[in-house]
Parts: structure tokens; C-alpha cells; sequence
């Protein structure tokens, strides 16, 4: 990656966005593809999309989509006493969470907390300890009454994440929180930044959608599907690496760190758009894994592949270990094969393709 690639990564990864309060990363996300796609453009909620116009006039618009929103919590209820207490915005892990730093995104900006942690000593543990529920939670924003939270410009509805920031690690791994989906919109506009050289132009127009509200049900996706209409979709999201201690394979499938992009087999992916993927990767000696979806994909392949009639589409994922945690590591050279992919496919896509099932 070049330094300038580099860079945005990392602020993209940095910048708090979670589900329903993406405002800030997709201004990074936005403000970065105004360097060389034909357009950016945005909707009420603020889903945001770089468009490249293919050089084929009549061949097919690809959306390559991947989502904004990361995880948090939310403020919920404010105690006499000054302590905070939360929800979660999508699939927050509450089990390890006491102890860790959060940034709350209140009114007058935002202010520092510290999910509470009763020290071992004083804990009743002597018949067995569990993970408390999410509503057993505190925040301790070091105010000693309701009307000290409200000074600081806190209130009830007010989003958080993890304070946490993706670092490099190992010799060519990256470390952080929200690399679920954010990495993806990284990798997305990777692509439209490498279809935007002149001789390196597709016959078919790619948009590359960074959507809003996935970690809550893919409302994102759903909503700019409609505006969009595009004719064909590749998703981007992150899976589950299982190659680490204590994983049953029989259960969760296979998939390794370093092992290249996986692709998903049923459900909303159409299966001449997963074939087109494999020749793809053959011809650029990308390696592949490869997953069943026998039901759903759990990702905004399932919100987008139904629309409009049917749009023939297909989920591309990075593997990543640790989901939804503080910690959630990724491999670069996954990124570079799902970028190299992702392109290939779109340079493959001529006018007449249709990826129609014949029956």
C-alpha cells in the first residue's frame, strides 16, 4: 500500500462511527474518494457512494458495497449518584467489557469513561462468577451526581465505542476495533482508486457503496439499493477465522488468517456471479476459501440481492479473528487479494453479461 492508503486506513479505522451515528467516518470516506472518482454523492442517512463510469456505454453498473457502522453502546440511564448505565448498538460483546475505556459522544463533544470494574478482592465470587448482563454494566465518567453527567453534556440516547485504536502487528497483521466493516470500506475504495487510471478503466460502471446501519439489520444497504438500481453486487464483509484453540470446524466451517478471500456458496449468492469469481482468481493466481450459507448470509448481501426484480450478487469476505472485540486482527495480505479480486472481477464484466440463470 502506498503511504497515502496507509494513512486513510488508519484514520478511517480511528474515527468513531457507530451504527445510526456514522456521520463522522463517512466524511473521511467521502472526503478521500473526491480525489478520483467521477462523483461521490450521499442520502438522507447518510449513506455514501464514489462512482467510476465504465468506458463501455450500455454495459452493466457493479455496486461493491461494504458497511460503515461499527458496534458501541448507548447511554441509557443516568443514576443520582453520576454512573451511567447502557444498551448496545448492534452485536457488543458485554461479556468483556468491564474495565475498558470508552469514548461517549455527547453534546458538548466527547468525554472519557470507564466501564466499572469491582476489584477481585470485594467480587462474591465463591459460588462461581458469570459475565454480568449488559444492563449490570456501569460508566463512570467521574462525576459525582446526575447533574454533574449533564454539565459534561451527557444525556440519555448518547452513542459510545471502545476508546481503543487499530495499531500494525506482527510482521504484516493489523489490530483493532472496528476493522469489522471499516476495513471494508478501506478496501473498497482501494478498488475505485485503482479503476480510475486511465488504462486501467473497466467497461462496466462501478459504484462503491459505503452503507450506513448493517450492525442493526441492513437498512443501509436497503435504502440506497433502491436509489442506486445497480445490475449486479459484490458485498464485502468480514468472516470468521477459525483457525485459532478451541473452534469446532464441524460446526463452524474453516477458515484460515492469510489464507486469501472467502466466498460464500448459496443463499443470496448467485451462483454464475460466484463461478465468474473463481475464474477470476484462477487467472490471477488469487487463492480462494470457501463457505456455506445454507439459510443466510448475515450480511447486506441478504438485503441487497432480492431488490429491484433480483440483482444478481455475490459476498466477498476478509477473514478476521476476534470479531466484535477490542482486538479484531486482520491479515494485509488478505486485504491485497480482496482488492485484486474485487477489480478483476469488475474488468471482467463486458456489455452482454447478464448472469442469468437459464431454465
Amino acid at each position: 500500500m502506498t503511504k497515502e492508503s496507509t494513512d486513510f486506513l488508519y484514520r478511517l479505522l480511528n474515527t468513531p462511527s457507530p451504527t445510526g451515528f456514522e456521520s463522522p467516518g463517512q466524511k473521511v470516506w467521502a472526503t478521500r474518494n473526491r480525489k478520483f472518482a467521477d462523483a461521490v454523492e450521499s442520502d438522507a442517512y447518510g449513506n455514501a457512494w464514489a462512482t467510476i463510469t465504465g468506458k463501455q456505454k450500455g454495459a452493466p453498473t457493479i455496486m461493491i458495497e461494504a458497511h460503515a457502522d461499527e458496534i458501541g453502546f448507548m447511554v441509557k440511564y443516568i443514576t443520582d449518584e453520576g454512573f451511567l448505565r447502557l444498551d448496545r448498538v448492534g452485536g457488543s460483546d458485554w461479556a468483556n467489557a468491564r474495565g475498558r475505556r470508552l469514548s461517549i459522544f455527547g453534546d458538548k463533544g466527547e468525554v472519557r469513561g470507564i466501564i466499572g470494574n469491582t476489584a477481585i478482592h470485594i467480587r462474591d465470587i465463591s459460588g462461581g462468577e458469570k459475565a454480568p448482563q449488559v444492563h449490570e454494566l456501569y460508566v463512570d465518567v467521574g462525576a459525582d451526581s446526575k447533574k454533574d453527567v449533564e454539565k459534561l453534556g451527557i444525556r440519555v440516547g448518547h452513542p459510545a465505542v471502545y476508546s481503543d485504536s487499530a495499531e500494525p502487528f506482527g510482521k504484516n497483521r493489523i489490530v483493532g476495533r472496528a476493522l469489522d466493516n471499516r476495513i471494508g470500506g478501506f478496501i473498497i475504495s482501494e478498488v475505485i482508486r485503482e479503476l480510475s487510471a486511465k488504462s486501467k478503466r473497466p467497461s462496466a460502471t462501478c459504484v462503491a457503496l459505503n452503507a450506513i446501519q448493517e450492525e442493526i439489520g441492513g437498512w443501509g444497504a436497503t435504502m440506497a439499493t433502491k436509489t442506486l438500481q445497480p445490475d449486479l453486487c459484490l458485498v464485502l464483509d468480514v468472516t470468521h477465522a477459525t483457525d485459532t484453540p478451541g473452534i469446532d470446524h464441524s460446526k463452524h466451517g474453516k477458515v484460515v488468517l492469510g489464507g486469501g478471500p472467502s466466498l460464500t456458496h448459496g443463499s443470496a449468492n448467485h451462483p454464475l456471479m460466484v463461478e465468474r469469481l473463481i475464474e477470476v482468481a484462477k487467472e490471477q493466481e488469487i487463492p480462494i476459501q470457501h463457505e456455506a450459507s445454507s439459510r443466510y448470509t448475515g450480511t447486506d448481501t441478504d438485503s441487497i440481492f432480492h431488490m429491484n426484480g433480483g440483482i444478481p450478487s455475490a459476498l466477498v469476505s476478509l477473514p478476521l479473528r476476534y470479531m466484535h472485540s477490542i482486538v479484531e486482527l486482520a491479515d494485509f495480505s488478505d486485504v491485497d487479494k480482496v482488492i485484486k479480486l474485487m477489480a478483476g472481477f469488475i474488468r471482467s464484466v463486458k456489455k452482454g453479461d447478464t448472469f442469468a440463470v437459464e431454465v
